[in-house]
């Protein structure tokens, strides 16, 4: 269901015990912050007080397996192919754990051939959107003929950790629930059409940050671990990926005219602007998609790429980065071209 920052801000005030600096903070992020409202995996918002561990991935299993199942419908009508066309399934989501995870769920719900190749990345966090597709790009440049179906999808809420920890109220407070798929077809695929052109991928790996962002695991649960410094670090090795990735190709920044970042937060997107020199026009999908959205993790660039492709119209030709970032720390980038 989608709920408005208001209504989470009564619901803490009802039934959180705010501390002072707790209700201070709450309102701030919730009532005058840039966020208008949230998708959650919840029957009702009385279920963000649980603490059994068990129920908490009971809700992962049911909600996530639900959006992640309506979100490749979607993406397969889009590109007119059906489910016994596809011949690999690629899922990625780091706020619960099933074995099997939830490629096998998905697979049945949407009728996927028992030939299908499936497999599940877990625990990269909100970056892990751009290594998904650059391992169904892999498979197809291998040599895999049938188009590939991947899956970014997140029930954060299903991580809900009550405590005066400042990092876990701004995780309360901006974390939202989401699932985006996308398919992906060779480049000789006959039945290819206009598009984004998957280029080449970056990545980083730093962790020495490890503890500024990542899950821990507490009374059976997972809790967010959310430092101040995470803005900073995702804008140093966000901005090294981007650049290294570029480099490999002769490509300055000045000539990307698409940007497709995460929405990590008001912060991180600032940060990511003024590291790589770029005005609030060219983020402008990334900071609507955190307003009307929140923080997703994973599944959230490829909602911005989407609203790009909506709303920016992009030219035959133009070029676009891809950019994400996650526990561990780690970073990821992708070169685009538009069809």
């Amino acid at each position: 269901m989608y709920v408005s920052q208001a209504e989470v801000f009564a619901f803490f005030e009802q039934h959180g015990r705010l501390s002072p600096e707790q209700r201070k903070l709450h309102r701030r992020l919730l009532l005058d912050g840039p966020i208008r409202g949230r998708y959650i995996g919840m029957e009702r918002l009385e279920e963000a007080l649980e603490t059994d561990p068990d129920r908490a991935v009971r809700r992962f299993e049911k909600f996530g397996r639900r959006i992640a199942s309506k979100a490749a419908r979607k993406a397969l009508a889009s590109a007119r192919v059906t489910p016994a066309e596809v011949g690999l399934l690629v899922v990625n989501s780091c706020t619960g754990y099933l074995c099997p995870g939830l490629s096998s769920y998905v697979a049945e719900d949407i009728g996927l051939p028992a030939s299908v190749k499936t497999l599940d990345l877990m625990g990269m966090g909100c970056g892990a959107a751009i290594p998904n597709l650059e391992c169904a790009a892999a498979f197809l440049a291998a040599g895999l003929e049938r188009p590939a179906l991947s899956i970014a999808v997140e029930i954060c809420t299903a991580t809900i950790f009550l405590d005066d920890d400042p990092g876990l109220t701004v995780s309360n407070c901006i974390f939202g629930d989401g699932a985006a798929a996308a398919v992906l077809r060779r480049a000789d695929d006959a039945k290819a059409g206009a598009g984004v052109r998957l280029i080449d991928f970056a990545s980083g790996l730093h962790p020495q940050h490890r503890n500024q962002l990542r899950y821990r695991t507490e009374q059976g649960r997972l809790r967010n671990v959310l430092g101040k410094r995470v803005p900073v670090i995702a804008a140093q090795t966000g901005a090294e990926v981007t650049d290294r990735l570029l480099a490999r190709h002769r490509l300055k920044r000045r000539d990307i005219r698409w940007w497709a970042v995460h929405a990590g937060g008001s912060a991180v997107l600032e940060r990511i602007g003024d590291r790589l020199g770029l005005d609030d026009d060219a983020l402008r999908f990334s900071h609507e998609i955190f307003a009307e959205y929140g923080n997703m993790s994973s599944p959230t660039v490829l909602f911005v790429l989407k609203r790009i492709l909506e709303r920016g119209q992009p030219r035959r030709g133009d070029r676009g980065v891809l950019l994400s970032f996650g526990a561990g720390f780690t970073a990821f980038g992708a070169l685009v071209e538009f069809g």
